[in-house]
């Protein structure tokens, strides 16, 4: 289940019909992973939020599109049993960064909203991209998430690829920034 919260300062930027699609994509990316039972929060903040939870958890003094906060100690091997409620974390975007990022990419702040939310339920799950060989992972895993959210048909199943050379990584309370594409 996605919870979303939109803060006063960006809720003008998105209408009712953006903030819907976007959670209805991520719960679809969330159930594709397994994991459509556990809970997500996801903030849609300004750059001033961003700057100073990338501060105190990042140690990391700007703003930064998204950061994820797991509430898990350890990835857990497998989705909970349908029925029991778990909290996978926080998520937390700049609408302000992720305009830009559209910008500049060439394409629409709802595809950039989907992906920065997609990148940081891979962090809940675990992932990193500190090396190559984890970015390739993660960001194909994104991918695959992507294109299940938005998909006109019923979701299919993208479970986990195992990262390269050791298990996921745990992501506590630690946040992780993304620093774009």
């Amino acid at each position: 289940m996605i919870h979303m919260l939109v803060r006063p300062s960006v809720r003008m930027h998105l209408r009712p019909a953006q903030r819907a699609t976007l959670r209805r994509r991520l719960q679809r990316a969330l159930s594709a992973t397994g994991w459509g039972s556990a809970q997500v929060s996801l903030t849609l903040s300004d750059n001033d939020e961003l700057h100073a939870l990338n501060q105190q958890y990042a140690d990391e003094d700007h703003a930064t599109d998204v950061l994820s906060f797991a509430q898990l100690e350890a990835p857990a091997k497998s989705p909970p049993p349908k029925g029991l409620p778990l909290l996978l974390g926080d998520i937390v975007i700049s609408v302000p960064i992720a305009a830009q990022q559209a910008q500049t990419q060439g394409h629409t702040l709802d595809a950039e909203l989907l992906h920065l939310a997609v990148h940081g339920l891979c962090h809940l799950l675990g992932y990193d991209h500190a090396t190559s060989a984890e970015e390739r992972v993660m960001f194909g895993y994104e991918a695959r998430l992507r294109n299940e959210a938005t998909a006109r048909r019923a979701t299919r199943p993208c479970p986990p690829p195992p990262m390269p050379g050791r298990a996921r990584s745990a992501r506590s309370t630690r946040s992780t920034a993304s620093a774009g594409r």
